[in-house]
């Protein structure tokens, strides 16, 4: 592995890791603070004595605590569904905790983990956070240690989860959509204008206007800015059948804004679309 390499994947980690120091420290919505207050702690751990004492401080905490001596036991208790975060062991009984975390995330459920144990290094520490660890502690732990890592994983959990809730509200929106609209939102999102986009569809700019204005209303948008967030929210899979409809394909939005006109001239418009860390505009020249 390369130096340069191996310094950009030391960067994630610490970048991470300073993420997580500022969402302990942000003070949680009325929303957020609501599902905290139901949370699960789920504690995996293959020695009873170690899930009696984590059960203990978490309960001293103001938290529900549930405890299993290995993944597979949690795995049939069904509880991914819960709001909360985990305390894993790295070594347990059949599968490790590692590989637990790497099969929920498979699965795509990616709730908030914290390692315990007393058995670590580097490499694994390295390889946990980068798979989206809370925390990678040892064994002995401060309790307040282990317990700003909770706060920390349930703040994580309930975000994740106001975002999938926003996530489904624009899908079950996305799906009052007639077709047209779809391609029209599609276009826009991808940057381009009602004349090119009448081209494309076969179709005239009064008729591209009105979708669009139909679309804009369905999905309760403002701005051209908040529906490319929208769209780019929205399952790859929505966005690509909407690219690929009626005849009518686009390619994926930019990885950067576009330059001037194409050198052959053949561009009559040149469209800019910046759209990265949240920040979108759309600037017509």
């Amino acid at each position: 592995m390369s130096t340069t390499l191996q310094a950009n994947r030391d960067m994630e980690v610490i970048m991470h890791v300073g993420q997580l120091l500022l969402a302990r420290s942000a003070p949680l919505s009325p929303q957020r603070r609501s599902e905290a207050d139901q949370a699960l702690v789920i504690i995996v751990d293959g020695q009873a004595s170690v899930r009696e004492a984590l059960s203990e401080l978490i309960l001293s905490a103001g938290f529900r605590p549930v405890c299993f001596a290995s993944a597979r036991e949690f795995l049939d208790a069904d509880l991914l569904d819960a709001p909360g975060c985990m305390i894993l062991e790295v070594r347990m009984p059949g599968t490790s905790g590692l590989d637990l975390q790497r099969h929920l995330a498979q699965n795509g459920n990616a709730k908030p983990i914290i390692f315990l144990t007393g058995h670590g290094d580097i490499p694994m520490t390295v390889q946990a956070m980068k798979a989206g660890a809370v925390d990678f502690l040892t064994k002995p732990v401060r309790d307040q240690a282990l317990l700003d890592a909770v706060i920390a994983g349930v703040a994580m959990d309930a975000a994740q989860r106001a975002k999938a809730r926003i996530v489904r509200l624009h899908v079950d929106r996305y799906k009052t959509l007639t077709l047209r609209e779809r391609q029209v939102m599609c276009a826009v999102a991808q940057g381009r204008v009602n004349k090119q986009t009448a081209y494309d569809l076969g179709i005239s700019e009064v008729t591209v206007k009105l979708h669009r204005g139909n679309a804009m209303r369905k999905m309760q948008l403002r701005s051209v800015a908040e529906l490319v967030r929208v769209w780019e929210a929205l399952p790859a899979e929505m966005r690509g059948s909407a690219r690929q409809s009626g005849g009518a394909v686009w390619p994926a939005v930019p990885d950067h804004p576009a330059g001037p006109a194409g050198v052959d001239g053949t561009r009559s418009e040149a469209i800019g679309v910046a759209y990265r860390r949240g920040i979108y505009s759309v600037v017509a020249s």
